[in-house]
């Protein structure tokens, strides 16, 4: 096929999320637990599954287009691709992970030039290596294929590279963070000569753009109702919208019709309020997009 677009879906703890959200774009996947190769309802678009930690890696020698991984994994290969935007998905996890430089509870480590010599064990190791390399610390740096924090405790390593949403398990196993290496969140990243080329780049520009209405709808329900038109003030104070609420007359009526777009947590609270100022045949309903 002339006009065809190679979509990296990542497979793994942002696999389900990242079908889900397809979907309320636009775009139906399917996958099977058998088949690394998920159809899609776009003829136009051949999907497959990969490791996020290898996403960059494949888009760079061109075997696909465009993918979704986290911003780690994609300096943590230094690859050469271009990142499109970021996809903070609310269902995994509106905060960053972060990258930290953690050491033991007796270490006498207060920053990265302390350890000097020392040997750090993580699964970044790339960028981790590059990080210290910047800084002339000398540091030997040792692929970790899990249980990192168990390494530090049982001083198998000087430290550890780690990554954490909140430091909460660091803190419980009675560790320390000595400084952040990086932040880092969900993007797509495309190759650079799919981005080059103008059919794949609007395709792709297409996919992100619809992929981001539906990103924002996420968590936000849109509200209408009926209210008395001496009240419009007072209810318009009341909510809380992304722009300003629409307001339009009832045919032959004192009334207005009144709608808006809030997050679906603040309904709860809400809607009693309005009540109490008169307001009539309150709607909630839900939002795939918001563009």
């Amino acid at each position: 096929m002339a006009n065809e677009l190679k979509f990296g879906l990542p497979k793994g703890s942002l696999e389900d999320a990242t079908v889900e959200l397809m979907a309320k774009a636009g775009w139906k996947i399917k996958t099977s637990s058998r088949s690394y190769f998920p159809t899609s309802d776009d003829d136009e678009l051949k999907c497959s599954l990969v490791r996020p930690q290898e996403m960059a890696k494949i888009l760079e020698r061109g075997k696909l287009d465009v993918g979704i991984a986290g911003r780690d994994w994609v300096r943590e290969n230094d690859s050469d691709v271009v990142e499109v935007g970021e996809m903070v998905y609310s269902k995994v996890s509106r905060r960053p992970v972060r990258w930290v430089l953690v050491v033991g509870p007796d270490s006498k480590v207060e920053k990265p030039e302390d350890l000097a010599g020392a040997t750090i064990s993580t699964e970044l190791v790339g960028f981790t290596q590059r990080f210290f390399a910047e800084r002339n610390i000398p540091v030997e740096v040792e692929f970790s294929w899990g249980a990192t924090e168990a390494k530090i405790l049982k001083g198998l390593c000087d430290a550890i590279v780690e990554v954490t949403e909140t430091g909460s398990t660091i803190k419980a196993n009675n560790l320390r963070i000595v400084c952040e290496l990086m932040e880092s969140v969900p993007v797509l990243i495309a190759n650079k000569d799919a981005w080059a080329d103008p059919w794949k780049r609007a395709k792709i520009e297409r996919i992100y753009t619809m992929l981001k209405s539906a990103l924002r709808a996420e968590g936000m329900v849109g509200l209408k109702m009926n209210a008395p038109g001496e009240k419009i003030e007072e209810i318009i104070k009341l909510l809380p919208s992304l722009n300003r609420p629409t307001i339009a007359h009832l045919y032959q009526s004192d009334w207005v019709s009144i709608e808006t777009i809030m997050p679906e947590s603040e309904v709860r609270k809400i809607v009693p309020e309005l009540m109490s100022q008169g307001a009539e045949g309150i709607v909630e309903y839900p939002l795939n997009k918001i563009i």
